[in-house]
């Protein structure tokens, strides 16, 4: 980013000038921008031959280019970089949506649980983008409510988890080797009754201490099972996250936006990796605020050339426990969905505190 900041400041005031107005056209009408067009668009008096002779700076720059002979330039991606690192001018959210999230989210969060929560907020800011909604989450921050071990065979067994929510998950416990069936009954006691209101990590983290000091009286399972973390969850991912994406029919809407039907495939094909959706996704835990990935900044979208701004949100007691945003072409309305994305993702870190 530093780079780009610095390649900005190195352009003159017509340079920058003859530059934003390339990408906001592009950003709104997603057509080349040719010197005659601009000539009378910009601000500052400048004549078809010079405002070409600036395309051709900013060519040689990387920040422009012709998508073939004779026509108007179009931002490349670096140049789109550059333009939301230091020219995007951000506003507030317009009140009447700010509204619509509130009154949306705060109807659903008093009846459902945080899973449908979370499935409706997807759905809401795809509809308020017109792109895909996503939203990521760790299953390990649930307060727990009860816990039951169920033996499968004589190595495994399956830990059933009621979340305060009323949500329930089953996970795939591999038992040592010989361990009496009273053991689970005994383990499933002694955990109901000092991690109850827990979330899994907390739980993990008050066995673990307590272990080092009373370890003599914590059984063999118990300690196994809370050191390993309740093992693999047996329906979703390894790492506990679970993953929501809502809205994708948007990207379909307006193809000539995404420019071909191959685009719109390939994103699709993109967004069932859903193993590296998360691993981006996850990228935003290591940042406060919003993160902008543009086309092939990211891997799992190099190809379909699509964008993604997302920003995480946190619990009562500052850890981020998940993220939100959306995905779409490169040619989005950035000023209007980054305060969206930043808006939506406080409200939902304050709703599920």
């Amino acid at each position: 980013m530093n780079n780009d900041i610095d390649e900005l400041k190195s352009l003159d005031m017509r340079s920058k000038e003859v530059f934003r107005h390339i990408v906001e056209t592009y950003l709104a009408k997603g057509d080349p921008v040719g010197s005659r067009n601009l000539s009378k668009q910009l601000p500052i008096a400048l004549s078809p031959a010079s405002i070409r002779n600036v395309m051709s700076d900013l060519e040689e720059l990387g920040l422009i280019y012709s998508p073939h002979v004779s026509a108007g330039r179009l931002p490349t991606e670096s140049g789109l970089r550059i333009f939301v690192d230091g020219l995007l001018e951000i506003g507030e959210l317009e009140s009447n949506e700010r509204k619509q999230i509130e009154t949306q989210m705060e109807g659903s969060a008093k009846e459902k649980s945080v899973d449908e929560v979370l499935t409706e907020v997807g759905d809401l800011i795809a509809g308020l983008s017109n792109c895909a909604g996503v939203v990521l989450t760790d299953k390990n921050n649930n307060y727990l409510k009860h816990i039951e071990f169920v033996p499968l065979n004589p190595n495994k067994a399956l830990a059933v988890l009621v979340a305060e929510d009323g949500s329930i998950e089953n996970r795939i416990v591999q038992l040592p080797e010989g361990l009496p069936p009273s053991a689970l009954v005994e383990a499933s006691n002694y955990l109901n009754h000092h991690i109850r209101n827990m979330t899994l990590s907390e739980a993990r983290d008050h066995v673990e201490r307590e272990s080092q000091h009373i370890k003599k009286e914590l059984d063999t399972l118990t300690s196994q099972l809370i050191s390993d973390g309740f093992a693999t969850w047996s329906g979703g991912h390894e790492d506990g996250k679970s993953l929501i994406i809502r809205g994708r029919s948007h990207l379909l809407d307006d193809l000539d936006k995404m420019e071909d039907l191959d685009r719109i495939r390939t994103l699709f094909d993109d967004l069932e990796a859903k193993k590296e959706l998360i691993q981006l996704l996850g990228l935003s835990e290591q940042a406060e605020g919003v993160r902008i990935f543009i086309g092939s900044e990211n891997k799992l979208f190099s190809l379909s050339g699509s964008s993604i701004i997302i920003s995480p949100f946190e619990n009562s007691n500052k850890k981020i426990v998940g993220a939100l945003g959306i995905i779409g072409p490169t040619r989005l309305n950035y000023a209007r969905i980054i305060p969206m994305v930043d808006y939506t993702a406080k409200l939902v870190g304050r709703l599920l505190t």
